[in-house]
């Protein structure tokens, strides 16, 4: 009976109730297509300082009471769902830090 999933560079292992692991690769899953490319370390940085300059942005237009959760369209997300994605995107909506990416 399998206990846990964990995830490894390049395999997904699975750990029996015994403690048994067993390594399965996924590149026999994925294809060389699906593998996104063309970002550079500079570029994923980038997209790290703009997710925590949006949640500057938001933070300061809901203290300033310019927005609350009613600028959401028609209730499809909500504040926490937001922070999910910000942080998704390896923003921090709690503390966002500007001087190194993240």
């Amino acid at each position: 009976m399998i206990k846990d999933i964990q995830f490894e560079s390049g395999a997904i292992v699975t750990v029996a109730e015994n403690g048994g692991r067993t390594r399965h690769p996924i590149s026999g899953v994925l294809r060389a297509l699906d593998i996104p490319t063309g970002l550079t370390h500079t570029q994923v940085v980038g997209i790290t300082t703009l997710a925590n300059l949006i949640v500057i942005l938001i933070r300061t237009l809901i203290d300033r009471k310019i927005l609350d959760e009613s600028f959401l369209e028609n209730d499809e997300m909500d504040l926490d769902h937001i922070i999910q994605v910000i942080e998704d995107m390896g923003g921090a909506y709690h503390d966002p830090n500007l001087h190194e990416g993240g």
